[in-house]
């Protein structure tokens, strides 16, 4: 049996940062395009937008600024190949296949193989929820995108200043 780390004081402060980042992030979402999309778009949104902001809490700030831009990259292949596809086609099994084929190659292209998987989930969503909701399927990239957005914007924003107060505050220095 392994002995358990102990934590620090920055440990707890980064843990409540993201949680508190989580939350607003779901909030954002769940209540800004609320007027404007049904509840379950709502709620994934909320949860897309939850799912970014973890993806960007890393252990540095430069590595959350990092994550952020990787985020974004992969979300905006697969914004891009998920509007043109359904503008013109409905939700197939065999239309997300071949985009995630043809996201996989536009990252390749791109120099960003660490990336594939991010744009391949990102894909996998918006086409399943366009699945689900095939009138104005098209939407959903665009919703995803400004999910996606709003969770990395909050993500990396949280990050910074827990860490700026952090250090003001006790002195340590936090990366």
């Amino acid at each position: 049996m392994s002995k358990l780390t102990r934590l620090s004081l920055w440990d707890v402060v980064y843990a409540l940062d993201m949680a508190i980042a989580c939350a607003i992030s779901y909030w954002l979402i769940t209540h800004a395009l609320q007027p404007l999309t049904d509840r379950d778009s709502d709620l994934l949104g909320g949860m897309w937008a939850v799912a970014a902001t973890v993806f960007v809490f890393r252990e540095t700030r430069q590595d959350s600024f990092t994550a952020g831009v990787a985020r974004l990259i992969a979300t905006c292949v697969s914004f891009a190949l998920c509007l043109i596809y359904l503008w013109f086609f409905p939700f197939t099994p065999l239309g997300m296949a071949a985009l995630l084929g043809i996201g996989t190659l536009a990252m390749m292209l791109l120099d960003r193989r660490g990336d594939i998987v991010t744009t391949g989930i990102t894909t996998a969503v918006v086409m399943v929820v366009a699945g689900m909701s095939p009138l104005n399927a098209w939407h959903q990239p665009l919703l995803r995108l400004i999910d996606t957005v709003v969770g990395i914007a909050v993500g990396v924003a949280c990050k910074w200043i827990a860490s700026h107060v952090f250090f003001r505050i006790t002195g340590e220095p936090v990366r």
